[in-house]
Formats: C-alpha cells, sequence, structure tokens
C-alpha cells in the first residue's frame, strides 16, 4: 500500500524539486515510513518530520490540512467569513514555518477566508489572544514546539482561542481525508491577495494589547525587583517580547545572547526543550558567572517554562508540578491576603499532574478539575465557565504549560514567567527565601509528593506497533500490583471505564489511549502514547511521609513498570 503512494508521489510531475530529491537514496524501511500513513492531529496538532511523503510536512500536507479547515469553517461560519472575521495565522523560527504559514494563507484565501498573518514570527500564546482580540474564526499556528529541529508542525484554534477538541477536530480531519490528490489543492497568489486585501498584516499593535493582559497578572507589581535573572528564549519567539516584558516590569536581566538568535537549527542545544536541563547549559553557565538569582527558560514557541533557582553554588532544577505548586501556592495566598480570590474560584490542572496543586488549591476553597492531557482541555472548561458563578483561577499541566489569565486560552510561559519572578522577589523580599526554600515549605505543609516522567522513544512504524502491543497488554492484562502496592482503581479512557474494588463505573472524560492505576497508598502510574511525538509516556506520582522515602517510593515504582514494559517488547 506505501509503495503505491510512493510511486504516486515520484512519478507526479507536480512534486517540488526538493521533496522529490528527498525521495532519493533512501531505503525500503525508510520509504515506507515516510508513506506509510498521513499525519494525524494529536494532542498538540499535527506534527511531523520535514520532508517528502504524506507522513510529513511540506507544502502539500499543508495545503491538504488547510483545504478540510477551509471547508470546515465555511460549512460552519459561511455569512460571517464572508463578513470577514478570518482566520489570524503566526509562526515560529523553525525550517519552513513562514513558508507553511504563507501557504495556508493561499489556500485559504482562494477559499474567499481573509487571513490575518504576523509580520514577523510570534509566540503561541500571542496567537491565541489574537483570535479572541481580533474576533476571528480560528486560528492557524505554525510551529513543533520543543521537537528536534527536523520537525514542524500545525496547530488550529477555534473562534474562543483555543485548540480545537477532539469533537471539532475530527469533523476538520474528515473533511482533510476527503481530498484524495494532494497535487492539485488550488490555492491562490500570495502577493495578488494582499493586494485585494484578504491577507491583512499584523504586529505591533497585538504585541501591545497581548503584554497588556501579561503585565495584569501581577499581584505585587511594585515589589523589588532585587533579583538577577538568566534568561533564555532557546533560539525561540520569546525572544525580542520576552526581553521586551521583562524590561518593562523591572527586573534585572542577563539574556543568553547566543539563543537569543532565531536559529532553526538550534545548534546550541541537543533538545530545545526547558523540560530537559541540558537546555539550560548557557542559562547555567552565565547564571554562574553573574551570581543569576534564577534562570528560565522558554521553548521555542514560548507556550512552556522552565526555571532553576540558585542553591547554594550551583542551581536546582524545578519540575513543572513543582512550579505549578509554587504558584498556585502564591497566587491563592497572596489574592485572599488582598481579598481578590473568588468564593467559587476554579482550578485546572490534567489527569497525570501531580496531586499537590489540587490539595493547595483546596486549602484555599477552590474547586479543581482534571481534563485529559492537552491543554485544549483546560482551555474548553474555562470557556464553559462563562455565563456561570464560578471563576476562571488557575490552569496548568505537568508538563511546564500555565495560565493565570483566560484572555489567553492555551499556556503562556510570559505569565507564568512574570509571575515566577514576582513570586521570587516577594519571597526574596518578605521571607529571605527562594523559591526553592518555598516548596520545601510546601512539602512540609502539605506532604512530600515526587513525580517522575519517562519517555520511551520508539520510532517508525515498528515504533508504533510496539507501542500499541505495549498498551494493549495493559488493556489486557490489568495490573494488581506494582512494587509491592495493591492497585486500588484502575482507569481504561478508551473504554471509558473506571474499576474500583471489582466495581465498574463510566468515565465522563472523552476517550483517549491512556491507562491510569491508584495504588492504597494513593501513589499512581499512567501509560499514555504521545499524541505528538514518536514515544510512549510513563507518569509515577506518590507522596510519602518523609521527601526520602518519596523518592526512594517514586523510584521503586518507576522500575517495576519500566521492567514489565521491557519484557513485553
Amino acid at each position: 500500500m506505501w509503495y503505491d503512494e510512493y510511486r504516486r508521489w515520484v512519478n507526479n510531475s507536480y512534486l517540488h524539486p526538493e521533496l522529490r530529491n528527498d525521495l532519493y537514496h533512501k531505503t525500503d524501511a525508510e520509504l515506507e515510513d515516510m508513506f506509510f500513513s498521513s499525519l494525524s492531529f494529536g494532542t498538540g496538532g499535527m506534527r511531523g518530520i520535514l520532508g517528502a511523503g504524506t507522513n510529513r510536512m511540506n507544502i502539500y500536507t499543508i495545503r491538504k490540512a488547510n483545504d478540510g479547515l477551509a471547508r470546515y469553517l465555511l460549512d460552519r461560519f459561511g455569512d460571517q467569513l464572508r463578513a470577514k472575521r478570518g482566520v489570524c495565522i503566526a509562526y515560529d523560527n523553525r525550517t519552513m514555518s513562514k513558508e507553511f504559514a504563507m501557504e495556508s494563507c493561499r489556500v485559504l484565501g482562494f477559499h474567499g477566508i481573509r487571513t490575518y498573518l504576523f509580520d514577523n514570527l510570534r509566540p503561541t500564546p500571542e496567537l491565541s489572544f489574537a483570535v479572541r482580540y481580533l474576533q476571528c474564526l480560528a486560528g492557524i499556528v505554525i510551529t513543533a514546539s520543543h521537537n528536534p529541529p527536523n520537525y514542524n508542525g500545525y496547530k488550529i484554534y477555534d473562534e474562543y482561542g483555543c485548540q480545537y477538541t477532539p469533537e471539532f477536530a475530527e469533523k476538520i480531519v474528515s473533511l482533510v481525508e476527503q481530498t484524495e490528490d494532494l497535487f492539485t489543492i488550488p490555492v491562490a497568489d500570495f502577493n495578488q491577495l494582499l493586494a485585494d486585501g484578504m491577507i491583512c498584516m499584523i504586529g505591533k499593535e497585538i504585541d501591545d494589547k497581548y503584554l497588556d493582559v501579561v503585565k495584569s497578572v501581577q499581584i505585587h507589581p511594585n515589589i523589588g525587583k532585587n533579583i538577577k535573572i538568566v534568561f533564555t528564549p532557546l533560539h525561540g519567539t520569546a525572544a525580542e517580547l520576552g526581553l521586551r516584558l521583562l524590561s518593562e516590569t523591572g527586573y534585572d536581566v542577563f539574556p543568553v545572547v547566543e539563543q537569543l538568535v532565531h536559529d532553526p537549527l538550534f545548534s546550541t542545544v541537543k533538545s530545545p526543550n526547558p523540560e530537559n536541563v541540558e537546555a539550560f547549559k548557557l542559562a547555567v553557565d552565565l547564571g554562574t558567572k553573574v551570581g543569576a538569582d534564577l534562570l528560565v527558560a522558554t521553548d521555542p514557541d514560548a507556550d512552556r517554562l522552565g526555571i532553576a533557582v540558585k542553591k547554594g553554588s550551583g542551581y536546582v532544577f524545578l519540575t513543572g508540578n513543582q512550579t505549578g505548586a509554587v504558584l498556585i501556592k502564591y497566587l491563592l495566598s497572596e489574592r485572599k491576603k488582598q481579598g481578590t480570590l473568588p468564593e467559587k474560584g476554579m482550578v485546572f490542572n490534567t489527569i497525570v499532574t501531580s496531586d499537590l496543586g489540587a490539595k493547595i488549591a483546596r486549602s484555599y476553597g477552590m474547586n479543581v478539575f482534571s481534563t485529559l492531557t492537552g491543554f485544549k482541555f483546560i482551555g474548553e472548561q474555562v470557556r464553559f465557565l462563562e455565563g456561570t458563578d464560578q471563576s476562571f483561577v488557575f490552569g496548568y499541566e505537568e508538563s511546564y504549560g500555565y495560565v493565570i489569565d483566560a484572555r489567553v486560552r492555551d499556556k503562556d510561559s510570559f505569565q507564568a514567567m512574570l509571575l515566577v519572578l514576582e513570586a521570587a522577589a516577594f519571597y526574596r523580599e518578605t521571607e529571605k527565601k527562594s523559591l526553592y526554600d518555598k516548596l520545601l515549605d510546601i512539602y512540609r505543609e502539605y506532604g512530600n509528593y515526587q513525580e517522575s516522567l519517562h519517555n520511551i522513544d520508539l520510532y517508525g512504524v515498528e515504533g508504533a506497533k510496539r507501542i500499541d502491543r505495549i498498551v494493549s497488554y495493559f488493556r489486557e492484562h490489568p495490573l494488581i500490583e506494582l512494587g509491592g502496592q495493591l492497585v486500588k482503581i484502575s482507569e481504561d479512557y478508551l473504554t471509558r471505564i473506571r474499576i474500583e474494588d471489582g466495581l465498574p463505573s463510566p468515565l465522563t472524560l472523552p476517550k483517549a489511549n491512556v491507562i491510569k492505576y491508584i495504588f492504597i497508598n494513593d501513589s499512581w502510574v499512567v501509560l499514555r502514547p504521545s499524541g505528538t511525538e514518536p514515544k510512549l509516556k510513563i507518569y509515577v506520582g506518590v507522596n510519602d511521609l518523609s521527601l526520602e522515602r518519596a523518592k526512594m517510593q517514586n523510584q521503586l515504582l518507576s522500575d517495576a513498570i519500566l521492567k514489565i514494559v521491557k519484557q513485553i517488547g
């Protein structure tokens, strides 16, 4: 089957010369991986390796995705689109990002849909804000977030500035799949669309309005800024606006100059992911040199934030769960003192997020709701609060994503960065403590929570089969115990069944290929295939009487689940 598709590509006279060259000198295994399937929408949109083929990111697969989106929008919003409520488009610094953004304009323009294109690369959260600010009916970001440099991707947003949830994404995908011939998708001329006013270039006005929203998350904007900060955008879209934000709010910032460059190859890092300690190497070097109190890093599309706190002569790196707990504690405690904490406040996290943040939130009278993995589900829940007596307070997930002001409906490293820095300055001035000191205070008050994430990279056709085999095994042979801990609850989000003490009950969240086990001591393990990368993710969370016991228990459960996975093969 894949070979027939390959022959159709290689023999097609419309094929772009660079993509044709990409088909030469490939092994059968490589060609099979390029054509065995079509790129699909996962937790973070459509992502894939750049190159030729149906399973690659290229101008043809981008056109196909936009053609489906255009037909969906015309079917749902025809009259409003004709009234020029169009689509907002942003892009990051990756290879082909600008070109893919322009192709998106060309396809949508052919269908008579106006586009609002940023004049240069911009952060993903700014796109989410811009969709709502411009009253667009959809948004697009060309990005592969923190994936390796040979990847790119395509995220689509609804009229609320939130990534499409499965209910609507599936409708778009069904229209995308109706297109049989990628090479004959019609496109308009980009320059003619500009001349006709069908492409509107946007920039500074949106920047100003977006940064106003970001600055609004401050609780004590006039707190002394007596801390030194090292900032790196890891070559990505936070470089200009990030420095501008920190300068305008009065922080003493030392940028990692080498990583302000919009390098699509991310040459100074092995992986442009602030979840990885290795990505901070240059930041640590600079921080050590200048005596920085805090290191902050954003990923290439600036929706994730990683931080490291000075401890002795080095730095301690906080996980997304730990940063989330510190932010929740600071946000709720200080808003309570100010009298601005709502009586019916909502905090959102996900089913793979630490229980610590939820415990803190409930101690302040907040309600907590856990969604499936993917910030689109948190954004959706924020919309559901509109018109109710409940107020959004905070949303976050373990993978370094946070949002405080709901005028942005995606994770926002700018909001998180500003609140993190304010909390660091506040605790230093009022308690002579660092954020790590405050984390230890939180552990003493709420319990010693320790979480870990294990990524198992499995590439290509065989990798996909192995992921299916592993998850299917656990679905067909549910755990009874692990590492000496008995299973109390099992949750299968594909079958949407929860079993507690042998009794089944329905799960209400949407379907997802996720399995979660909760043990009698309230530790838990989750298995989830990544929706954006060729890997299986295994999450482990524990809470114990001491920090050292919690770390040991986490290691015990991690070793036990990984041993089973290895045996399954």
